[in-house]
């Protein structure tokens, strides 16, 4: 995971950062827990300002653009978190755990090194497929995952929320333009996302050639209509919430 944010994570903040409607859902689902290790931590999105927080990050390109003020980091990898049993009242991943290259063991990882609880912020694969650029544009991109439930099996959860995505979401993942299609026309917003950086160039030039043109046609947005009057989708993703 380290490699792969050192080559996609530079310039990283441009377009994601902390959208504060989905940062008081995790914020909450942390409930009183006031030791918290953030797995997979990025620059530092979503991290509570009001606890003791340790971030876990392989990445050095990553680790470079935490601001300032923000929690200490630890270079280390989700899938052998280099702290003892029940360090910490609470451990975190927000959209970084599909990238682990052993997913299960980071997962099992954060439920050792949580006392209390372990919070995630991911999506459900099946739903993120049937998500309309992943359905109509990206035709090619179909990724090895692991269900909820599995997820849920290895962080021992005992229970899901689901977190609507806001029409204007400030963070700029996957589907966070369900109802700005014409951000993903930016190379700037697609930088952010990963997807566009582990498709082969060609495949997404073809995408964003088909999606140019169905806006210029209004096609899209005849498919499409009922998003507009919209102010916020459950696009699949999910907290998953476990406590020990």
């Amino acid at each position: 995971m380290g490699q792969l944010y050192d080559r996609i994570g530079v310039g990283y903040t441009r377009v994601r950062g902390e959208d504060p409607r989905i940062a008081a859902a995790i914020h909450a689902a942390l409930g009183d827990s006031r030791t918290v290790v953030n797995v997979g931590a990025g620059t530092g999105s979503y991290e509570p300002r009001d606890r003791a927080v340790l971030a876990v990050e392989p990445s050095d390109v990553m680790i470079a653009q935490r601001p300032p003020g923000a929690a200490p980091a630890v270079q280390a990898t989700a899938e052998a978190l280099p702290f003892e049993d029940g360090s910490f009242d609470a451990a975190m991943a927000v959209l970084s755990d599909h990238h682990w290259p052993d997913r299960a063991a980071g997962l099992r990882e954060m439920r050792r090194v949580a006392r209390r609880r372990a919070v995630l912020f991911q999506f459900d694969i099946a739903a993120l497929l049937d998500f309309w650029l992943a359905r109509e544009y990206l035709a090619t991109w179909r990724p090895q995952s692991i269900s909820m439930d599995e997820i849920a099996g290895h962080l021992g959860a005992t229970r899901t929320e689901i977190v609507p995505i806001p029409h204007d979401c400030r963070d700029g993942f996957l589907c966070a333009y369900w109802r700005r299609p014409h951000a993903y026309l930016d190379p700037v917003v697609r930088d952010g996302i990963s997807v566009f950086r582990l498709l082969p160039a060609a495949d997404v030039d073809a995408a964003m050639a088909a999606l140019r043109a169905d806006l210029e046609s209004g096609q899209w947005q005849r498919r499409h209509a009922g998003l507009l009057e919209l102010d916020e989708l459950d696009l699949g993703y999910r907290l998953v919430i476990a406590d020990y």
